[in-house]
């Protein structure tokens, strides 16, 4: 396979990687935590860039739909926990989002590869989205994510639209 190209996650039903992470407000979250309820798991770039503010920002909004459905979300990016604080507080964001500085959640959920922007390549986080059941298998997996009206299209497939 190119080094260009992401690795092809698992189809849904599949089940999905192990994690084990640090998050903001003093929590870890784990996919054995999660066991016994439906989640969402999704990836950004970067802490308090534009982009990753307003999908926070959209997840944010959604979580009382989304509570309603029992359906917890958690965001994920390869910063330090200094930076995911920060980035929480500053959004007053109340879903846990993690930090994977070592990389091996972001590669094994498919997520680490080659980008570019303005004709300079570099690796990076692809913004992706991964409802899991409460069984720890994939439902679906949204990838190359665009962020407007991507909350209210995972909000309709976990069923609280």
């Amino acid at each position: 396979m190119p080094d260009t190209e992401l690795p092809i996650f698992p189809a849904p039903g599949a089940p999905v990687p192990d994690f084990d992470m640090p998050a903001s407000r003093n929590r870890r979250v784990s996919l054995a935590g999660m066991r016994g309820r439906p989640f969402i798991l999704y990836f950004y770039p970067k802490a308090s860039t534009p982009g990753c503010t307003t999908e926070a920002c959209g997840f944010q909004e959604a979580l009382n739909a989304l509570g309603s459905t029992g359906i917890p979300v958690i965001g994920v990016s390869r910063d330090a926990m200094k930076a995911i604080d920060k980035f929480a507080d500053a959004q007053a964001l109340d879903f846990p989002l993690a930090s994977d500085t070592t990389g091996a959640v972001t590669e094994a959920y498919g997520v680490w590869g080659e980008k570019s922007l303005y004709g300079r390549t570099y690796m990076g986080v692809e913004r992706a989205t991964f409802l899991i059941d409460a069984q720890g298998r994939l439902v679906q997996a949204w990838r190359k994510v665009k962020v407007p009206g991507h909350a209210a299209e995972v909000m309709k497939a976990a069923g609280a639209a």
